[in-house]
């Protein structure tokens, strides 16, 4: 699934990246808590989190994570925007709940990180 795709499924506003509308999403998982993020998450996913700080976007950098959605509504600091553009990770903000937005992707056929530690 394309990340276009998943900015339309969640009725997204694409807060970094435009240019990266066509980046191949594989899998997605949800989470606040970075260690869980780092455990499960699997490369060429999308991370759907609350937590705007700088930590979700190193997190995303060190697991491959290929982009990150904040859930309701929660807008990001300068920082975290200015650290997603230096290493090209996408940002999506979406209004829905994670547990919304999660089962949104997952009806539209986006598998999980269901893999154990």
């Amino acid at each position: 699934m394309t990340l276009a795709r998943v900015a339309e499924i969640l009725a997204a506003e694409t807060l970094v990246g435009e240019d990266l509308d066509r980046l191949e999403i594989t899998a997605a998982c949800g989470s606040d808590l970075m260690s869980d993020v780092l455990c499960f998450s699997k490369s060429k996913s999308l991370l759907l989190t609350g937590l705007t700080n700088p930590q979700a976007v190193r997190t995303a950098e060190m697991s491959e994570v290929a982009a990150v959605c904040f859930v309701r509504g929660k807008r990001p600091p300068s920082e975290t925007l200015a650290l997603a553009r230096k290493n090209r990770i996408p940002l999506l903000l979406t209004e829905r709940s994670m547990y919304s937005a999660c089962g949104m992707l997952w009806a539209a056929g986006l598998q999980g990180c269901d893999d154990q530690c």
